[in-house]
């Protein structure tokens, strides 16, 4: 077998040095390799992705044979398959006659990916690749989570949902229409897999900031799914993205002849709930109450309306509630490291008061009840801005969820107001009002506070409300940032640098689904974020905030889920939700028994032999 020449090597481990490049493998009682997990995990092995890559994890079993192979990618290994498994196989010949380990097949994958310079044009052929070697597109994702993500994931996937009718080149999950009321159950016989752990679920009515994409919405529970994998190691064959096409509201979209979704306004009321209704029923119904579903990018009208209605009925969570609120509670915790004081020491004023904002505040008033602070008292510390001004009582257009943040206080208009009379210690924005943090804003915070912390969270990069470099800037590098999307490092005049943290939720619903498939977790409550959130934050290093950062690099972000698996499993059996028993003894172990491996399986046929008088020919 060809083998990976040093230099090539070097090129493909370029990011080792930092500790990067690492995967889950290996058996349990191992001991950690050099930059690995630290020695308390003893359980785990952390094996570096530049290995030989002609190993297998073991000898796998397939009926099918010939074209079929080479057509399947849970099954496709290209030119790594030996030449005894295309004879047995039935696809020599089908092949060039060559033999490459993973690794060179990873080289010859980010020689095509460096030749593009569209982010578009790369997500395509990442996508490409996962549609024709699953095991190839792991591998490479893992490689490098840092350069991979922002493309199979946001800002990149904002652009290919937008333009997902074109982009779109065959079936990555179930498209469920308002047509099909009554007959879910027909619709998810449609795919493939039987044993789905995880299910991601969008309307199409809120994609990131870019608001209704209707049918184009796919590329959202594509683009989680992808990361549940690469980030978290839960099995793809586990996974299953769902989009629910009941139209769409853009007039854009129904004006477009190449739309690929339903061609109608959309559908409300009645007909919608009887349909997510029937959804979900469907859904356990096939593939058992511990299914895991994860609703996604649902308008505010609908998203904490369906969340409510259905977290105590079904194992299910709302990444955008939940998940925005986790990551961005870790990051504030992470910055009392740096303020040197409590939660109950600090004013929050939100731009948006939206799913976000809502999930983000009430994780909050958690983690300040968990300090000694009354509910009452916490809330009496959050302020939200939204489209027409600072939530106040006896102000209009307030619904239910705002009202617990409405305070007796004279109505202000703009976001500038707020902040110059209100004098907070951290500003968040998850609104998607591009530049809403105005160079006022920001030297404002710089006035008040000696480290004001100013999270710019929304997505896409072009929806940010201020860069990492206005904030550093304006506040002479004082300013405690984070962004939902990334940026890069900023360097100021007098020579400091600054690596932005990114509050990306890919640092929690990964290990959270990890953790809640490991065990069987029927129900997820607050508790669980708020326990990822506080996991997040201490593991942050001193190091880490030196250089700007409130989150563990990206480069670590499979062991960051790998941890919050194992606290989750430790809660579940500490409160008696999980529902897997006997409870492991070994924690670690059996959540590292359930992470998926990017290594290639061997499909040589057991082949031995009898003793020579038992295998005798008869004859007359």
């Amino acid at each position: 077998m060809n083998s990976l020449p040093g230099r090539a090597a070097l090129s493909l481990c370029r990011r080792t040095a930092a500790g990067g490049m690492r995967v889950f493998a290996g058996s349990p009682g191992q001991p950690a390799g050099p930059g690995g997990i630290p020695a308390d995990m003893a359980c785990l092995q952390a094996v570096r992705v530049c290995h030989s890559g002609t190993g297998s994890k073991g000898s796998f079993s397939t009926k099918k044979r010939g074209y079929d192979i080479t057509r399947n990618p849970h099954l496709n290994k290209g030119m790594a398959f030996t030449l005894e498994e295309r004879l047995q196989l039935g696809i020599h010949g089908l092949l060039p006659p060559c033999f490459l380990s993973q690794d060179v097949q990873v080289l010859r994958v980010m020689k095509s990916y460096e030749t593009r310079s569209n982010p578009l044009d790369k997500y395509i052929l990442l996508m490409t690749l996962q549609d024709r070697n699953e095991k190839l597109f792991y591998r490479l994702l893992t490689s490098d989570i840092e350069e991979f993500m922002p493309i199979v994931y946001t800002p990149t996937v904002g652009l290919a949902c937008q333009q997902y009718g074109l982009a779109f080149r065959r079936p990555r999950g179930l498209f469920i229409t308002i047509h099909d009321r009554g007959h879910i159950a027909t619709v998810l016989n449609s795919w493939p897999e039987e044993n789905i752990k995880a299910i991601v679920v969008t309307d199409g009515e809120r994609i990131l900031g870019l608001g209704d994409l209707g049918g184009y919405g796919m590329g959202i529970p594509v683009g989680k799914l992808a990361l549940y994998t690469a980030c978290g190691g839960v099995k793809p064959q586990q996974c299953l993205p769902v989009l629910l096409d009941v139209g769409t509201d853009n007039q854009a979209l129904l004006d477009d002849p190449l739309y690929i979704g339903l061609k109608h306004k959309r559908i409300r009321g009645k007909e919608y709930d009887e349909l997510i209704d029937e959804f979900m029923q469907a859904v356990t119904d096939k593939y058992g109450m511990n299914c895991l579903i994860q609703f996604e990018d649902f308008a505010n009208s609908n998203a904490f309306r369906i969340l409510n209605k259905y977290r105590n009925r079904y194992c299910s969570f709302n990444d955008d509630i939940q998940g925005t609120a986790s990551v961005a509670v870790a990051g504030v915790l992470a910055a009392l490291k740096l303020t040197k004081n409590k939660l109950l020491d600090h004013t929050f004023v939100f731009q948006g008061a939206g799913e976000a904002a809502l999930g983000i505040a009430h994780l909050l008033i958690m983690a300040m009840a968990k300090e000694g602070v009354p509910k009452e008292e916490a809330a009496k510390r959050i302020w939200m801005v939204d489209s027409k001004g600072l939530i106040v009582k006896g102000r209009g257009h307030i619904n239910h969820e705002k009202e617990e943040f409405a305070h007796d206080y004279p109505h202000l208009k703009t976001l500038e107001e707020v902040v110059h009379t209100i004098k907070p210690t951290a500003i968040i924005g998850v609104a998607a009002v591009a530049g809403a943090f105005t160079e006022k804003i920001i030297k404002d915070m710089a006035s008040f506070n000696e480290r004001p912390i100013i999270f710019a969270l929304s997505n896409p990069t072009s929806k940010a409300e201020c860069t990492a470099e206005q904030c550093y800037q304006l506040t002479e590098g004082r300013g405690i940032f984070a962004s939902g999307s990334p940026f890069d490092k900023v360097t100021l005049s007098d020579g400091r640098t600054f690596y932005p943290g990114q509050g990306n939720n890919a640092y929690v619903f990964p290990g959270v689904a990890l953790g809640v498939i490991a065990c069987g977790v029927r129900h997820i409550s607050d508790d669980v974020f708020l326990t990822t959130a506080e996991a997040i934050a201490d593991m942050v290093t001193e190091e880490n905030l030196a250089e700007g950062r409130l989150y563990p690099p990206l480069s670590t972000i499979r062991e960051v889920s790998f941890k919050i698996a194992v606290k989750i499993v430790n809660y579940a059996y500490k409160h008696n939700i999980a529902s897997l028993y006997p409870e492991p003894k070994d924690k670690e172990a059996f959540v590292l028994s359930h992470i998926y491996s990017p290594d290639y399986d061997s499909f040589t046929l057991d082949s031995y032999s009898w003793p020579q008088d038992a295998m005798n020919v008869q004859d007359v």
